[in-house]
């Protein structure tokens, strides 16, 4: 690895470039301190940032280079551009200063490089993941957990937060919204109409514009709220909650309006090995490291820098 490139890799604002100010020793050296007790030069630097810091910019850089060659920033663009926007709306004012203090970056151009990384390698995870998995998983999966899909729509009451609410106030905002969805199950008990219902109450503004609807729902999917899944799966065809179903989200009334046959192995297959890949990513096993080891050896990753090559060895020997 180049030291040029290390440096910029740590964000350090080095010039490397003779000609633009920087002073050189006899030697050819070039200085970036001086002091009264002697210089500090750029490889005096280097080296120092090399024993400290070069393992874990080297490993991003290797794996950078890797993951844009199997999914090119260009594919990846819209869904980084969601995230930084995510954050810009959810911060406002506050989005420079937190992305700098908590997550380390300066400018949005680095958050969209870091999160670019980060889903990468998600991806890489799951590819991996559906590359281990057998036949035989596949074929228990089925025969054990695979079921239809049913067509759902719901009704989201949330509760009111603020920022700096009291454990007591949140409470009654939590019981508040119980009994507003408690109430809404009286007004279809009474047979009102449940989409005009959805688009007047619902907090879920998504769905609520189109009478409720989510779609078509999986019991296996975890895209979807285990206890929205668990709840939905509770009913039967035309049948609503008579419960308020409680999730992370709040408050849900349900109502099943088809149900489908579970399908077959083969029409399943690529839908289960999605599912088996959702739950192994639950597992306590770090899969995305494995996959990335994976791929540096496809990769035919050769460290040529002897410190660096002992760095990286060590630190994936203390992997295991």
């Amino acid at each position: 690895m180049k030291k040029q490139k290390l440096l910029i890799g740590l964000g350090l604002i080095i010039l490397l470039v003779s000609g633009c100010g920087v002073a050189k020793l006899e030697n050819g050296e070039e200085v970036v301190v001086k002091t009264k007790n002697g210089t500090i030069t750029a490889d005096n630097l280097y080296q120092e940032l090399k024993s400290k810091y070069a393992i874990n910019v080297l490993i991003d850089l290797i794996d950078t280079s890797i993951l844009n060659d199997l999914y090119p920033k260009a594919d990846i663009k819209a869904v980084v551009d969601s995230q930084v926007n995510y954050y810009k709306q959810q911060l406002g004012d506050e989005f420079e200063s937190y992305i700098q203090t908590y997550l380390g970056i300066n400018t949005e151009s680095e958050l969209h490089d870091y999160l670019g990384l980060q889903y990468q390698r998600e991806l890489a995870k799951n590819d991996y993941l559906k590359k281990i998995i057998t036949d035989e998983e596949i074929n228990t999966y089925y025969e054990k957990k695979a079921v239809g899909d049913y067509y759902v729509s719901h009704i989201l009451i949330a509760p009111e937060e603020s920022e700096y609410m009291s454990d007591e106030d949140y409470q009654i905002a939590e019981e508040k919204a119980f009994n507003s969805a408690k109430d809404i199950i009286k007004k279809l008990d009474a047979k009102e109409d449940f989409s005009t219902l959805a688009k007047e109450y619902s907090t879920d503004q998504g769905s609520a514009v189109n009478g409720g609807v989510i779609g078509w729902v999986n019991k296996n999917d975890a895209n979807y709220s285990e206890a929205f899944r668990l709840g939905a799966y509770d009913l039967k065809k035309g049948e609503y909650s008579k419960e308020p179903v409680k999730s992370e989200f709040g408050y849900h009334i349900i109502i099943v309006t088809d149900i489908k046959e579970k399908a077959s192995l083969e029409d399943s297959k690529e839908s289960i090995i999605n599912y088996i890949v959702q739950e192994k990513s639950q597992e306590e096993v770090d899969y995305i490291t494995k996959a990335l080891i994976d791929l540096r050896k496809e990769y035919k990753l050769n460290i040529q820098d002897s410190e660096l090559k002992k760095a990286y060895d060590q630190y994936i020997k203390s992997l295991n």
